[in-house]
């Protein structure tokens, strides 16, 4: 039996990017997932994970719900929650209200993971929720400040908590999460703001 290791998918994924060969790799990791051994380094829920991602990527939404669904069923450690591209794979197949009950679990939460708020405020960009991309975008930037931000609701915005004098956290997340308010800010014909001036700084 294989041992599940982060350099098998690595290699599978750059070769399928080489080769546009989605559907190879993701039926590739797939069946690494299912007969695989499971590593510290590769836990079988994240292999279920960049399986599904590339499912995604040979634009097959159905095979990719199933499986975030076995990530999500094994329970195991991951880089990212499954629920978001399950919601994003849920979006593709029509499947919205699928979609908005798992962000809405998501929001329930107190945010804690800077990566996560931007991969829902892609999302949700994605999808023309432009005040629901702003809330995530905003927890996320709190996060990158060390700050905690409130759960985030759908519908309504979670406002920043304001003037920035230093930043804690990673600059370069916190630099992608402020370019991407500021460009949904610019979208709703929104004023510049503290937040705003600190991307700035940060160019």
């Amino acid at each position: 039996m294989v041992a599940l290791s982060p350099e098998t998918f690595d290699a599978i994924e750059f070769d399928a990017a080489c080769s546009g060969e989605h559907r190879a790799a993701a039926q590739e990791m797939t069946r690494l997932a299912d007969t695989g051994t499971q590593t510290a380094a590769m836990p079988r829920s994240e292999a279920y994970i960049r399986a599904g991602e590339q499912w995604l990527l040979a634009d097959d939404p159905a095979a990719a719900v199933n499986g975030f669904m076995r990530a999500i069923a094994d329970g195991g450690q991951a880089s990212v929650d499954p629920r978001i591209p399950l919601a994003r794979a849920l979006f593709q197949l029509g499947r919205n209200a699928e979609a908005e009950a798992y962000v809405g679990e998501l929001g329930a939460q107190t945010p804690r993971d800077a990566r996560m708020c931007d991969l829902l405020a892609e999302l949700l960009v994605e999808q023309s929720d432009l005040v629901g991309a702003l809330s995530w975008a905003n927890a996320g930037v709190e996060l990158c400040l060390g700050r905690t931000p409130s759960p985030v609701r759908q519908g309504t915005e979670v406002p920043p908590l304001g003037l920035v004098t230093q930043v804690p956290g990673d600059e370069n997340e916190l630099r992608l999460l402020l370019s991407l308010r500021f460009r949904i800010r610019n979208d709703l014909g929104l004023p510049e703001d503290d937040y705003d001036r600190l991307l700035d700084r940060l160019r």
